[in-house]
């Protein structure tokens, strides 16, 4: 019998919330008349800083804006949740995730732009961004309820637990039991864990602590030198395993694109999906399952980017958008990706009954014998812990949002005692709660940004003829 957070997340995740996403997604790719793709190559230097001011009102730069948006993106979604997409969902799932994130792209632009727009202030005086500020400023008072929404589905939304329990199964499986340190076995009511499980998140616990009580600037910092690094060592290693393997390359992103419209690989008995009528039976599921990964990796519809892009400096509302922009092309397009084709080069979502996090190590340990699990090793404990520091901003705003400002550091004393629930429980309960919360989220920060697209949409005309002229 499945647990009430599954079966939950399940229900939450049926066909209304993926038109709200995906539709809206491709409604604002339509209505910008895929206007920020044009310019692409622009928000790369707005990136790089070419347009930066340092007296513009906010507090960190474009990059390091972004820098805290993929630290929570570009992490264990990309690792872990590609896995789970492709255990459940075969190769098809990510053509669907290629899918999402493309839209996507368009959502962040919006959303982000707005976060910039319509800025507020919290109680401390402070300007801040977001969908509960875009909302409330925006839409005005009225409104003010689907703002508290976010606010409280993000106290969910933003919790650590995922990345702790993969940071936790991913030290277990590569440096742990391989050594012969396998702890002992607590009960605790329905509660079941091992006690090595305890004392991981009881340092992952007091790693984090160090930082996240900092605030944004010292997180925008960290952030900003632990991406790049980050990135680079995981694109290299993958990209070392596809040239072993690059005459097998063709053929997997060819079963990407046909397992996308058959369900071949589908795995009903691991989703237990019955069926969609709408989307067509079983390809319903395998749109769902990829929305739901995607929406996990890259965040576009969430709410949680517009965060971090709120607090940059800036003048500029569309320079912001277009630099959230690249978001889900880096985290989904290009990362999700090449950690999907490791995965399916090396046949192990064939050959073993391993998911999440423990999947792609088998992958790396496969492809690279001996020392590919340990690189990996290295990654994740990057990915996983830029992510939480990320995520603990965004749970602080929202609490700041509720409560006011001068409390909201409350949060983070919640969000780290809950690594230690993160790091016992099982994943599918781990992945459903963060799910179900992260769904809630997307209804009022997709509501607030399709009734505000035609202020975006405004904004961006005169932008970029200011910026012909």
């Amino acid at each position: 019998m499945e647990i009430y957070p599954v079966q939950f997340a399940k229900w939450i995740w049926g066909t209304p919330l993926l038109f709200l996403l995906m539709g809206g997604g491709l409604y604002f790719l339509i209505y910008s008349r895929f206007l920020p793709f044009k310019y692409f190559l622009h928000a790369v230097n707005v990136l790089r800083g070419k347009y930066d001011d340092p007296n513009d009102p906010g507090q960190i730069s474009h990059y390091e804006a972004l820098s805290t948006a993929l630290a929570a993106t570009v992490g264990m979604g990309n690792i872990s949740g590609v896995a789970v997409a492709i255990t459940v969902g075969g190769p098809g799932a990510i053509f669907w995730m290629w899918v999402s994130a493309f839209v996507g792209m368009a959502t962040k632009f919006f959303t982000c732009t707005l976060a910039i727009l319509y800025r507020g202030k919290d109680s401390a005086g402070k300007i801040q961004g977001g969908p509960m500020y875009f909302i409330d400023e925006g839409l005005g008072k009225s409104w003010k309820p689907l703002a508290v929404m976010f606010s409280i589905f993000g106290l969910i939304g933003c919790l650590p637990i995922f990345q702790a329990n993969q940071l936790t199964q991913a030290l277990q499986d590569i440096l742990f039991i391989p050594n012969g340190v396998k702890g002992t076995e607590i009960t605790s009511g329905t509660l079941k864990f091992n006690s090595t499980d305890l004392y991981i998140g009881i340092a992952i616990l007091l790693f984090v602590s160090l930082v996240i009580f900092g605030g944004i600037k010292r997180i925008g910092k960290v952030a900003g030198k632990m991406v790049p690094l980050m990135v680079v060592v995981y694109f290299i290693s993958v990209i070392g395993i596809l040239l072993v393997n690059a005459s097998e390359i063709p053929e997997y992103l060819k079963l990407i694109v046909s397992n996308a419209f058959t369900a071949e690989n589908y795995n009903f008995t691991a989703d237990k999906f019955d069926g969609d009528p709408i989307f067509g039976g079983m390809l319903g599921g395998l749109i769902i399952l990829a929305a739901r990964r995607a929406a996990f990796s890259n965040e576009a519809g969430i709410g949680t980017a517009p965060m971090a892009h709120g607090a940059a400096k800036t003048k500029e509302p569309v320079r912001e958008g277009l630099v959230a922009m690249l978001g889900p092309f880096i985290d989904t397009i290009v990362v999700c990706t090449l950690t999907a084709l490791a995965i399916l080069i090396t046949g192990v979502w064939k050959t073993t009954d391993n998911d999440g996090v423990s999947l792609t190590a088998k992958a790396f340990e496969t492809a690279i014998p001996g020392v590919g699990h340990y690189i990996l090793m290295v990654c994740i404990l990057i990915f996983s812990i830029t992510s939480l520091f990320s995520y603990s901003y965004y749970g602080s705003k929202c609490l700041g949002y509720l409560i006011g400002a001068e409390r909201q550091h409350y949060y983070n004393y919640f969000y780290v005692s809950t690594i230690i629930f993160g790091a016992i429980s099982s994943l599918d309960t781990i992945i459903s709660i963060i799910d179900s919360a992260f769904a809630l989220m997307a209804i009022p920060t997709m509501i607030g940004a399709l009734l505000l697209s035609p202020k975006v949409k405004e904004a961006s005309n005169d932008y970029f003829k200011r910026l012909k002229e």
